[in-house]
This record gives C-alpha cells, structure tokens and sequence, in this order.
C-alpha cells in the first residue's frame, strides 16, 4: 500500500464531510465565538490519540497475544458495521444534549479517531512494520486534511445542508464497506498461507 493510498483509506475513515453534522450537533451549546477553538483543541487530541496508537499498537497487540489475521478479520468487521451505519443511518440521532462543552468525547473520540482507524492503523503497521514512516505521513496527512475541513465546518454546514451532508456520509459509507471486505478477505487469506 503506498502513501497516498493510505491516507486515503483513513481519510475516508476519519470521514470529515459525514462528520461537519455531528461536529456541529457536538457544538450545539458552545458559544459561536468559541466553537473553533475547541474543535482545533479536540482535533489536537485526537491527533495524540492516532500518534500514540500507530506506535504503541504493536505492543499491546503482543502483550494481548492477538494474531494478525485476527486483527485483519475484526477490524473489517468493524468498518463494515460503521459503514452500515453510514448508509443506514437509524433515527436515534438526537444525541445527549448536555450544556458543558464537549471533552475529548465525542469530538476527538470516537469522532475522528474511533476504533475502525486505531484498527486500520493497527493493521498498517502489523501487515508492514518497517514502513512506519510511510504511515506516519499517511496519518499526519489525513489528519492535516480532516483537520482543514472539521475547521470550515460551520461554513460547510451552511453549504452542503442536512441533505448534501447524508449523500455525503452514505458515499464515504459506500467506500467503507468495499474497504471492511477487502479486510476481511486479507485476513482470510493471510490465515490460508500462514
């Protein structure tokens, strides 16, 4: 998998066009004035979150004992179940309503960085551990892009509306779903040849 590739792959897991609707939602109760610097805040953190991840993941998937291809099986499972759920979006969207100001969750996790792309990262680094730089910069670029858009969202969300917003989110999920099931394939195929 090349650079490029790979940023797309979790630039379209991090899905920052499906995500201007639930930022904003998040940002409901915070002062207009405010709401920038918290979603920057909130992406810094998320960012910490996906850094510690691609390095550490490694070892805890040691210290768990967990086989590749049952990372590779699981983590297409997941990323098929969020796909579902962009595609098919149930109608329990009215989210906790709480008037403080959103703290890491939602925004920063499991918004941007939720369990598909810690399990993406995961499986990048296991398939091709001697290419951590090459996922480092497909990381910080896919971070550097979603941050871009998650920035312009209360513009955005004036533009593309509730509806240009859900073709959105169902197109990224449509992507997704091809993505979970060539996961699950490499791990059945990893698992045939090992």
């Amino acid at each position: 998998m090349s650079t490029l590739s790979a940023t797309i792959l979790l630039l379209t897991i991090m899905d920052p066009l499906g995500n201007v609707a639930n930022f904003m939602s998040g940002l409901r109760q915070v002062p207009p004035e405010r709401r920038l610097r918290v979603i920057a805040r909130e992406l810094v953190v998320a960012l910490v979150i996906l850094v510690t991840f691609l390095f550490l993941g490694p070892k805890l998937l040691g210290l768990l004992r967990l086989t590749q291809e049952a990372l590779f099986i699981s983590g297409g499972i997941v990323l098929f179940l969020i796909a579902l759920k962009m595609i098919f979006p149930t109608s329990q969207s009215a989210k906790d309503e709480s008037s403080s100001e959103p703290f890491i969750v939602p925004l920063a996790t499991p918004l941007i960085a939720g369990p598909s792309v810690l399990a993406t990262l995961l499986v990048m680094v296991s398939s091709h551990p001697e290419q951590m730089s090459r996922w480092f910069v497909a990381l910080l670029s896919a971070w550097s892009i979603t941050a871009g858009v998650l920035l312009c969202a209360p513009a955005i969300a004036r533009v593309l509306k509730e509806k240009g917003a859900m073709a959105v989110e169902r197109l990224m999920g449509m992507l997704l779903v091809m993505v979970a099931v060539q996961m699950f394939l490499n791990g059945l195929e990893y698992h045939a040849n090992h």
